[in-house]
């Protein structure tokens, strides 16, 4: 039996199966040419040996392993070029594995651990990429004009010791700059999905023995579910308990709660809880089995964490709720620089313990860490925390500022890009205007958006502000594209559906918005107020009170104070012919909000449908929501009109009082122009007249919209000294002409 060294080269096109069943004859055609055109000349080139095509992959052998890695160099910059203009359906992509090895031979054909390395190594190489040993490292790492990234030691299949694997870089300063962002250490979880079978028997059974008393608790009953168990493996990730005996390291644990949360519900085979369902249930003292049958999931995760200084001990357990067997137990104790590190084990052992397939965008997405900076993912972590309610202007403006610190020393953070454009959105759509006038944060939001899919094209949150930001910009399909995307980058996120059922319901595809919406509140079965609200919206929208009703009083009680809350309440009641409650929503609407009018809610509302419009507008109008702030009613006979208008707002000087007491002042030009100043506002604008309607623009508030109201003479019992009153649907204003 003949033995020698010798360089292996390994290629295989990537996802040549799904390709088949598009088009068989022709992906075998296509694989042909490629085998002709580029693979042959250029293993002859650099002086290899064709030893055999294997189905879709090539086995080739050199004498030397520089030759080998510019074959391969070579190869992949050839198939970039021959790809820049195939559709991706019919695009062939190639991953090339190289080592450096002992083989044998035998007649034409060579095996050995020297071929089964260069294997593993093309399976761990990007799609169009390189992947080579750490024996293959050591002799071409100074010889080419390349860049490397190390994977560290991985432990492959069928080889006794752990291997060391590295990335080729075609551009040498992608290595160490900014140009992409670095991937997850795949090796291993890639390898424990391979040994899927065996890793979960031995636990079961190692479990078994050493926790007897399992078995004595009985298996739980799926009869005892709140909820028919998904059709798919579905997993609860319970807050992970900080141990550490500082609160100041609860953010830790919560954020990696967070992120196992976030990445598992990334991948479409499985049902993921989302993240203020398992908080809401942490503190219920129920059982694992218990909490499981709640949430209405097969399996659970727990665990522990403790910092101490650079140290890091994360304990974890992956439990079957039906059975009470623990399926998987892991306990790590490392430096924190590896955080990252070991929340891609943890979620490679998950997916391998219940044998989901990842499909090759999940795979990529998974292995992308969210930033090297771990202070910057300390802020991010932080302010995801601070924006759990956004209760209040500190709430927003503390999380605003977590999220700058990160981008301040990772620029390249998506996700912390991706929270302020959350934040500025939610500014602007709702007229908030206590951190930025609705122009700034409409810009900064998209912006932001932008920014964070530049970063990172899969980005869930991002998706969903663009989404909303072109559904009030009147971008009705682009809306519902930008809103499907975000679902298909996360599955099992709750709010991208829950988003997307807005979309839907303000699209007019009310019955497919209430499915949307029924799944998001099936992924959060216990959702926050604020999502029990929207989803209260969306089944108001689409003509359903009932449900309506009991989501929207829900997040009333927890927000006493939200607007919209008192608002659909409202005119849900009185929907239903309960005026009493109506009444009641609508008294302490007008307490909390005395300026609140229809005018103004046609104003904010004017993305939605007509008909659904005209049916909200018509129900608050019946449940008494007056049609002028503060209820005002201007007699016919007292306003003001044509000339005499237009004389009121030419170089003319008002002063006066709003009638929630601010004083102000406004200058009007005879070019249209005006200028308006009060104790907090400094703010110019555009005006001009439409019939007898008195309009105003000013650019930046009240989301840019051209705002129109009347002027009358002042007849009521209020601010007598003053001779005019001015109402629009955002104010009440009495005012006389200044010298």
């Amino acid at each position: 039996m003949e033995r020698r060294l010798a360089a292996v080269l390994i290629a295989d096109v990537v996802a040549y199966g799904r390709l088949s069943q598009i088009d068989e004859e022709g992906t075998r055609m296509r694989f042909q040419a490629d085998l002709k055109d580029v693979f042959e000349p250029t293993i002859a080139q650099h002086h290899g040996r064709l030893v055999k095509t294997m189905g879709d992959g090539l086995l080739v052998e050199f004498q030397s392993v520089v030759d080998a890695l510019r074959c391969a160099v070579d190869v992949q910059q050839q198939k970039a070029k021959r790809n820049a203009d195939v559709p991706t359906d019919q695009r062939l992509d190639f991953r090339i594995g190289i080592n450096l090895g002992d083989i044998i031979v035998e007649g034409e054909d060579i095996h050995g651990d020297g071929v089964n390395i260069a294997d593993r190594m093309q399976s761990l190489a990007e799609s169009g990429g390189i992947a080579i040993s750490g024996m293959a490292y050591d002799q071409v790492k100074s010889k080419l004009p390349v860049g490397f990234v190390s994977l560290g030691e991985q432990k492959v299949k069928s080889i006794a010791e752990p291997v060391r694997v590295y990335r080729v870089v075609l551009d040498p300063a992608a290595a160490v700059g900014k140009t992409g962002r670095a991937r997850r250490n795949l090796g291993r979880r890639r390898i424990a999905i391979a040994a899927t079978a065996v890793i979960v028997l031995l636990l079961a059974g190692a479990t078994a023995w050493w926790q007897p008393w399992t078995f004595l608790r009985g298996p739980t009953s799926v009869e005892r579910f709140a909820y028919p168990l998904p059709d798919k493996p579905s997993v609860a990730v319970l807050p992970f308990i900080n141990v550490s005996g500082d609160a100041e390291h609860d953010h830790l644990a919560e954020g990696l709660t967070d992120d196992l949360i976030t990445e598992l519900s990334k991948v479409s085979g499985l049902f993921v809880i989302a993240r203020h369902s398992v908080f809401a249930v942490q503190n219920t003292g129920g059982k694992i089995q218990d909490v499981a049958a709640e949430l209405g999931v097969h399996y659970v995760l727990e665990g522990t964490l403790q910092r101490a200084g650079s140290r890091l001990r994360i304990n974890v357990k992956l439990i079957d709720a039906l059975t009470g067997l623990s399926l998987w137990a892991e306990r790590y104790d490392r430096q924190y620089t590896d955080l990252f590190a070991v929340q891609d084990d943890v979620i490679g052992k998950i997916i391998a313990a219940l044998a989901v397939k990842l499909s090759e965008g999940e795979r990529n997405q998974l292995a992308r860490i969210p930033t090297e900076n771990l202070e910057a993912y300390d802020y991010y972590m932080r302010a995801e925390q601070a924006g759990l309610t956004f209760s209040d202007v500190e709430t927003y403006r503390e999380a605003l500022s977590y999220y700058q610190k990160a981008i301040d020393l990772d620029p390249d953070f998506a996700d912390a890009h991706a929270g302020i454009a959350r934040i500025a959105v939610d500014v602007w759509r709702n007229d908030y205007n206590i951190l930025w006038s609705a122009a700034v944060a409409r810009k900064i939001a998209y912006d932001a958006a932008g920014q964070a899919l530049k970063l990172d094209p899969n980005n869930a949150r991002a998706h969903t502000v663009l989404a909303l930001l072109q559904l009030v910009d009147g971008r009705e399909t682009e809306a519902r594209v930008s809103a499907n995307r975000a679902v298909q980058a996360q599955p099992s996120d709750a709010e991208a559906y829950g988003n997307l059922a807005l979309i839907l319901a303000h699209s007019g595809s009310h019955q497919q918005a209430m499915t949307e919406m029924e799944k998001a509140l099936r992924l959060d079965p216990s959702p926050s107020p604020s999502f029990q609200l929207l989803a209260g919206i969306v089944f108001y929208i689409a003509d359903d009170n009932d449900r309506a009703i009991s989501l929207m009083e829900a997040a009333r009680d927890a927000l006493p104070s939200a607007e919209a809350a008192r608002e659909f309440l409202a005119a849900a009641y009185i929907d239903q012919d309960e005026q009493a409650r109506s009444l009641q929503e609508k008294t302490k609407l007008l307490e909390l909000f005395p300026e609140s009018n229809l005018t103004y809610y046609s104003y904010l509302y004017d993305y939605w449908r007509e008909d659904d419009l005209h049916r909200h507008l018509a129900s608050l109008r019946k449940a008494g929501i007056p049609e002028w702030p503060f209820g005002f009613e201007g007699a016919e006979a007292d306003q003001i009109a044509g000339e005499e208008l237009n004389n009121l707002v030419s170089d003319k000087t008002w002063t006066g009082k709003h009638r929630n007491g601010t004083q102000f002042i406004q200058f009007f030009d005879k070019a249209g122009n005006t200028a308006y100043r009060s104790a907090n506002t400094n703010i110019t604008g555009t005006v001009e007249i439409q019939g007898n309607r008195l309009c105003e623009k000013f650019p930046g508030y009240f989301l840019d919209r051209m705002v129109c109201g009347y002027v009358y003479r002042n007849k009521t019992q209020e601010e007598p000294g003053m001779a005019y009153v001015h109402v629009t649907p955002q104010a009440l204003k009495f005012f006389s002409i200044g010298p």
